[in-house]
């Protein structure tokens, strides 16, 4: 299955080979992976890569449920969806963007900026429709008292813990695809900071048990971030879509309002307030002064930095549009036009002398003498 075309072929171990054929390799572990299912003495290997680890059934009012918890082989399944993410991206670039931008004949920098948001445009809209199918179905958004309430939250779900386990394995996947990507390094530092920070604030409520609470935080940042992005795909295909820009600001502001009120309310009035104070890792408990200061600064710096950025973005958006406003005033054409200069008989057209008839005056002939 070839997921790039191949305008030149290049030598084995090679920088250009493996950039080219990547999703290719990847595409064959994977099939191994799958295959090592059908055989019984490599089966219990296989299922560790493809199913949730660390399941437990309980007996509830509605019956037997099973419920998981996390544990170091979570990463065994974390690096077979890793593997996963690569294809995807691959697809999406080959038979989606890659079609696209043939039709808009972009400059190589917007080339760079539509695939990146192209990519990003996909995975925020399913995981955004994904996370609030889970609030929904799991009664959080009804209820916020349960964002907090019965802390810690060690037992989850099939599909909570497969929602956090995907978003890891795409995350850690965006490292790899910068290097296939050819980034620039001007764009290496930027894409870097952001793709650093979400995996903090995906890994961080999955290790310390707020699951409920940064599920929330997610769909709230990823439904933002997903205007945004749509917001620059319309601008890249018209310089004139520029409205959806200012929609995104005030999602933007509003997404970081809720996010700081849920962040106070649940850290530091929810969890302060609960009755197992103290440390405890084998319950899973971390529930402690230190942790929930550090988680509350956490996120307030990279609220803060974000809406620094996004300040910055408004300005120079201000600058770029009075500059543009400016230039059109000084190359605007003239209304008033410079009147012809006539002479008192008549006047000059493409160098011959005209009378105000339209017709030339003959020239007088010299009588010979």
């Amino acid at each position: 299955m070839a997921f790039r075309r191949r305008n030149k072929s290049y030598p084995f171990f090679s920088q250009e080979f493996l950039i080219q054929n990547h999703a290719d390799i990847v595409f064959t572990l994977v099939i191994f992976i799958l295959i090592g299912l059908m055989f019984e003495s490599t089966a219990k290997t296989a299922i560790l890569f493809i199913q949730p680890q660390y399941n437990i059934t309980t007996l509830t009012s509605d019956g037997e449920v099973t419920l998981y918890h996390y544990g170091w082989k979570d990463w065994a399944t974390v690096i077979f969806y890793f593997f996963i993410a690569i294809i995807l991206h691959a697809v999406v670039q080959e038979y989606l963007l890659d079609k696209v931008i043939r039709r808009l004949h972009l400059s190589k920098s917007k080339n760079t900026k539509f695939n990146e948001s192209g990519q990003l445009c996909v995975f925020h809209l399913v995981s955004s429709v994904w996370s609030f199918y889970i609030l929904i179905t799991e009664g959080y958004i009804l209820h916020p008292s349960s964002l907090w309430e019965n802390y810690p939250h060690v037992l989850l779900r099939f599909q909570v813990k497969f929602f956090y386990l995907t978003q890891l394995a795409y995350w850690l996947h965006a490292l790899p695809e910068l290097y296939f990507q050819k980034v620039r390094k001007e764009e290496l530092t930027r894409q870097l900071q952001y793709i650093c920070l979400y995996l903090l604030h995906v890994a961080a409520p999955y290790l310390l048990n707020m699951s409920r609470l940064g599920l929330v935080l997610l769909f709230l940042q990823y439904v933002s971030e997903l205007g945004f992005h749509i917001a620059r795909l319309f601008y890249f295909t018209d310089e004139n879509h520029q409205k959806m820009f200012d929609m995104w600001a005030v999602s933007f502001v509003f997404t970081r309002m809720v996010t700081l009120t849920l962040m106070f309310l649940a850290v530091g009035f929810g969890l302060a307030r609960a009755e197992n104070q103290g440390l405890d890792i084998e319950t899973g408990n971390f529930n402690t002064v230190l942790i929930r200061m550090t988680v509350l600064l956490l996120v307030c710096l990279t609220q803060s930095w974000l809406l620094w950025k996004f300040i910055r973005f408004q300005l120079r958006r201000w600058r770029e549009f009075r500059h543009e406003q400016a230039v059109r005033k000084k190359t605007a054409p003239k209304q008033a036009l410079r009147p012809i200069k006539r002479d008192s008989f008549g006047h000059h057209e493409n160098g011959v002398l005209k009378a105000e008839n339209g017709t030339s005056p003959r020239t007088k002939k010299l009588k010979s003498p």
